[in-house]
């Protein structure tokens, strides 16, 4: 068992924590055979790797960060020409690693290699090209990274697919299926012959991304099926877009049904409450995830959170109205904080009973704080005592979350405010 196996086995077991930082923990790995003829690379994201007579197949093909390593380890592995890459969705972290490998190809008189992906992906790289400027602003504050420009450049597919496709490249039977999951264009990847299932990021060593606040539309109901089709087809090794394999039948098939199961847990009480006339804030504050199910070492929130599932279960059957008439079409946000201030004493008693709460700490106490804080410096952006106690607030936030999402999104707001009261 090789070094990225081996990590697998002890986070299963539980004898390895994933932490914080769970999309980069597995970013920086060593190239692995996990089957005859089959590879897994651990990158940002995660490319799987097959060997053919006709030619390398891979999965996935990373970043642009990584593209140059993940060419440079691959090719240690084999000298094989690349014949064909399926994307498992758009991401900019999965579609950037073919470019190396047709420059290669040019300079040796190869065939160039194919990419297949599904037909909904080239809209999606349109409308990256199209909001750019926005991508650009969510990611810096998602990852806070400062300065990180959005890709303009894309390699589209060659072919693309509706449901199914089966491809058969040096003899070797490879199934690709579509669903919608994380993604719109998801593609989830069977190799018969491999017993190896490449499941994109419908499965990453977390729970699942079916929530992201700053993103588009997320489908955690036919995610699930989706893990559910998987489940049945008795792979022995899952090969996942971020994380490490998952190796053997039972693992593989436990792992998929858990994840379908938080998934449906979430749907169902989402909808069962909305079908209720319930407002979104009560369904916020009343849905819970299984608790025995978070506790998997493969489910917890460290990347997305269930509160964030929620939210995006509404949107796609509720839209944006929240059941709050005074948010269909509200006053300015600056325009309430000032009122709200005025009724208050002003913006300092704002500040000073966030301060209050702050030192309270609990998630109760934090989550009033946050908009006691955001209130104050709303009614007075210009007032650096404000916004040093709104640094703090966020600050300690972005502390003490577990998710990526939540630590992005508080830790930028503290960061803004730390400049604005210096």
């Amino acid at each position: 068992m090789g070094t990225t196996l081996d990590y697998a086995d002890k986070l299963w077991r539980g004898e390895e924590s994933i932490g914080s930082g769970h999309q980069l923990v597995f970013a920086d790995g060593e190239i692995e055979e996990v089957a005859d003829g089959m590879a897994f690379l651990p990158a940002f994201a995660n490319v799987s790797a097959l060997t053919t007579p006709d030619g390398l197949f891979l999965v996935d093909t990373g970043s642009e960060f990584f593209a140059t390593k993940i060419h440079s380890q691959i090719r240690d592995w084999s000298k094989l020409p690349l014949h064909t890459a399926v994307y498992s969705h758009g991401h900019v972290d999965h579609v950037f690693g073919v470019g190396v490998f047709e420059a290669e190809a040019r300079d040796n008189g190869w065939r160039l290699p194919q990419v297949v992906a599904h037909e909904a992906l080239p809209a999606r790289f349109d409308r990256y090209k199209l909001t750019a400027g926005y991508n650009a602003v969510i990611n810096q504050r998602q990852f806070q990274t400062p300065g990180l420009q959005w890709p303009l450049n894309y390699r589209y597919p060659d072919i693309t697919y509706r449901s199914a496709l089966t491809l058969e490249i040096g003899g070797t039977t490879i199934e690709l299926h579509h669903a919608r999951g994380e993604t719109d264009d998801h593609t989830w990847t069977w190799i018969p012959s491999k017993r190896t299932l490449c499941s994109g990021d419908l499965f990453i060593w977390a729970a699942p991304n079916a929530g992201n606040p700053q993103k588009v539309q997320r489908y955690p109901i036919e995610w699930a099926r989706a893990l559910h089709e998987m489940a049945a087809l008795g792979a022995e090794v899952l090969l996942p877009g971020h994380g490490v394999p998952v190796v053997g039948a039972d693992r593989v098939r436990t792992a998929l049904l858990d994840t379908a199961e938080l998934l449906e847990s979430l749907h169902e009480q989402t909808v069962a409450m909305m079908n209720d006339g319930a407002r979104l804030d009560d369904i916020i504050h009343s849905v819970r995830a299984p608790a025995h199910l978070l506790e998997k070492p493969y489910l917890r929130p460290v990347y997305d959170e269930p509160e964030f599932v929620v939210r995006n279960t509404w949107r796609l059957y509720g839209g944006w109205y929240d059941g709050n008439p005074a948010s269909l079409k509200p006053a300015p946000d600056a325009a309430i904080a000032k009122e709200l201030a005025g009724l208050a004493g002003g913006v300092t008693a704002l500040a000073d009973r966030a301060s209050a709460l702050l030192e309270a700490g609990d998630d109760a106490s934090l989550r009033l704080a946050s908009h006691l804080a955001e209130i104050a410096s709303l009614a007075a952006p210009e007032n650096t005592a404000v916004h040093a106690v709104r640094a703090a607030v966020f600050g300690k936030r972005a502390e003490v979350e577990a998710s990526t999402m939540a630590k992005g999104v508080f830790a930028w707001a503290a960061s803004e405010s730390r400049r604005a009261s210096e």
